[in-house]
């Protein structure tokens, strides 16, 4: 869900631009509303973001950028003889790194991944926009060479394993900036107005969050890009008709999974019917929030004895 839009000049893309934004956001509201870690990628890892989450208490995990400092532990690290599994071929050891501007040791993991045996060699144009393939190198399994990446957190998170798969997930949810971008209109904005720019940002996301809810809501354990769920869900050819004082209304779809659409609006739409009724003593904002538990029941915690991975669809109930 999309919490909240802050838009910004072409020339601030630079985090330092979202600290007021970010921070003013969470400090603005109780402890409880926070998220419980902050991720970013290498532009975030600077000591200006850690220092501002290291001051509210608020677990962080970005990737460092290789400055010279960084290139210094990695060379240090090659002798270690406690790397890690890490997943996805990589291995990892923890490290402690206080780089020159930093104000205080961080625990930070280095990664490192062996490179495959055939490996291109490029080279850069002067101009810096151009590249060319000069060579391949034939690796020698008795001497890999190895690509590297380094992490710095505070996360609650012991084993190197853990720390670098929880960086990866972040790859799933940046796969809503891409949705938001290509399918909602988030980069479609012409006008250097802010102001306007940013409410219609806004008003894309709030559509993204109803549209997204509904779709969990008919479309459970998933969560589905508009790409897929609009021709499913919306796109029909609509006819009224008016008999004996009665407004008949039939859509036909020319999908081609339109009797499991008709089937999983129907039962929707009976699921919502059936709330509503037994729903009436309560209020407008309560009957948001059990409706929101119940489209978002797998991000809650488990209950004792309740079957895990198992999915079930409200609108069948």
């Amino acid at each position: 869900m999309v919490l909240e839009v802050e838009v910004q000049a072409g020339n601030q893309t630079a985090p330092e631009f979202a600290h007021a934004g970010l921070f003013g956001w969470l400090d603005a509201r109780p402890r409880q509303q926070w998220p419980t870690l902050l991720r970013g990628d290498v532009a975030w890892g600077t000591e200006k973001t850690m220092a501002e989450a290291e001051k509210r208490d608020l677990p962080y995990l970005f990737k460092l950028r290789q400055s010279d400092g960084v290139k210094e532990l990695m060379r240090r690290s090659v002798g270690r003889t406690a790397w890690a599994p890490a997943g996805g071929g990589w291995q990892g050891v923890e490290e402690v790194l206080q780089l020159q501007g930093w104000t205080r040791q961080r625990r930070v993991v280095v990664l490192r991944r062996a490179l495959p045996q055939d490996v291109a060699m490029v080279d850069r144009e002067t101009d810096g926009r151009q590249e060319r393939l000069v060579g391949m190198v034939v690796m020698n399994p008795a001497k890999p060479m190895y690509e590297y990446a380094v992490l710095v957190t505070t996360a609650a998170v012991k084993d190197v394993l853990s720390v670098a798969q929880l960086y990866r997930d972040r790859a799933d949810a940046e796969n809503i900036f891409d949705e938001m971008k290509n399918q909602w209109g988030w980069s479609g904005f012409t006008t250097q107005d802010l102001a306007r720019c940013q409410l219609m940002a806004r008003i894309n996301a709030l559509v993204f969050n109803w549209w997204s809810l509904y779709t969990r809501l008919a479309l459970p354990g998933k969560h589905t890009e508009a790409t897929t769920s609009r021709p499913m869900l919306v796109y029909g050819l609509g006819k009224k008709t008016r008999h004996s004082q009665q407004t008949t209304l039939t859509v036909t779809s020319n999908h081609g999974r339109a009797k499991k659409i008709q089937a999983i609006l129907t039962t929707v739409g009976g699921f919502l019917k059936r709330f509503a009724r037994s729903a009436e003593q309560l209020s407008g904002k309560e009957r948001w929030a059990l409706l929101l538990k119940i489209i978002l029941r797998e991000f809650y915690p488990k209950r004792a004895g309740q079957t895990t991975g198992q999915t079930v669809n409200p609108a069948l109930a």
